[in-house]
């Protein structure tokens, strides 16, 4: 096949599909929609997580577009709240579909954007026509695991929040025991180890500080 007409069908097949970008937010979420060519995006607010309305705005921005009810869909959205559910979920409706780390976002470096800022549904819409031509820089694409992989993680992610809530919680009961010149190396035996302990003056810790104590 020349290149020409390699071309050809390329464009044909552009011309065919519906690109869609996801703008996600708490409690509503944007849509845009282009075939590209230089089109005004149609753009839609809908309820968040609302899968029904979403697969009815597609259909409606095929219809709108004059593409066939069969016109591939490329989408996009920016990791972050939501996860990978919705990866999952419109790929099980047959939509090709990208999760795109936003750290990684190509951006104007004079306009740097705050972390929490999104980027909107018109940028992401440009971002996505562009990758399938080839412009790989535009954003990093996130590997996004199996339904199993990601269920597996949470024991290893438990068990990191633990570690992080003892280390806080022992820092915390260190603090409340120098407030009165108190000084425990582990603590392994409580409530045991505060009978042991004696103020400067001989005196057993305060019930108030023993009782705060032991909550903690």
């Amino acid at each position: 096949m020349t290149t020409a007409a390699t071309h050809h069908e390329h464009s044909n097949t552009t011309e065919a599909t519906l690109f869609m970008a996801f703008e996600l937010r708490e409690k509503t979420w944007k849509l845009g929609f282009t075939t590209g060519h230089g089109q005004k995006p149609r753009e839609r607010t809908v309820p968040a997580r609302q899968q029904e309305r979403v697969l009815d705005e597609i259909a409606q921005a095929k219809r709108r577009m004059g593409l066939p009810d069969t016109a591939p869909v490329v989408r996009c959205y920016e990791a972050g709240r939501e996860g990978f559910w919705l990866h999952r979920f419109v790929q099980g409706h047959g939509i090709t579909h990208h999760v795109v780390d936003s750290s990684a976002l190509a951006v104007n470096r004079r306009r740097r954007r705050a972390k929490s800022d999104g980027l909107d549904v018109r940028k992401l819409l440009s971002m996505l026509r562009r990758y399938p031509h080839g412009e790989r820089q535009v954003w990093q694409v996130v590997k996004v695991p199996s339904g199993a992989a990601e269920d597996h993680r949470h024991l290893h992610r438990d068990l990191e929040t633990l570690k992080q809530e003892r280390a806080s919680t022992t820092t915390r009961i260190q603090g409340l025991l120098r407030s009165q010149g108190l000084r425990v190396t582990r603590l392994t035996k409580l409530p045991e180890q505060l009978d042991a302990l004696r103020l400067w003056d001989g005196s057993p810790m305060p019930p108030g500080l023993r009782r705060r104590v032991l909550r903690v």
